[in-house]
C-alpha cells in the first residue's frame, strides 16, 4: 500500500517538474505586415499581435534558416528567437537580407 502510496505522489508531481518549451517569437520591423491570422509555416503556428509574433511547435531545424523562412513570409525582423535559440545582430542582418 505504502508502494502505491509513493508511486501516486510521484505521478502527480510528474507534470509539475516538466519543462515548459523553448520561447519562439519575433518582432516585425513593420507591425503593418503582421498577418491577421494565424499562420503555419514549416509546422510552427505563429500568431500575431501587432508587431509582435509567437509560434507553437515547428520542425527541427536552425533558427537562422527558421528566420529566412519566416521573413519570406512576413518581412523583416528586428528580433527572433526560435525553440529558445536567440538570433545576434549579425545573423539577423544575414536572415532580412
Amino acid at each position: 500500500m505504502r508502494a502505491l502510496l509513493i508511486a501516486a505522489a510521484l505521478f502527480a508531481a510528474a507534470p509539475a517538474v516538466a519543462q515548459a518549451p523553448a520561447p519562439t517569437s519575433l518582432t516585425l520591423t513593420d507591425a503593418a505586415k503582421a498577418p491577421a491570422r494565424a499562420t503555419i509555416i514549416d509546422g510552427a503556428r505563429w500568431s500575431c499581435e501587432g508587431a509582435t509574433c509567437t509560434a507553437s511547435g515547428g520542425t527541427e531545424q536552425p533558427a537562422t534558416r527558421a528566420c529566412r523562412r519566416v521573413v519570406q513570409k512576413f518581412g523583416a525582423v528586428s528580433a527572433f528567437s526560435y525553440k529558445g535559440v536567440e538570433l545576434s545582430a549579425e545573423e539577423l542582418a544575414v536572415c532580412n537580407a
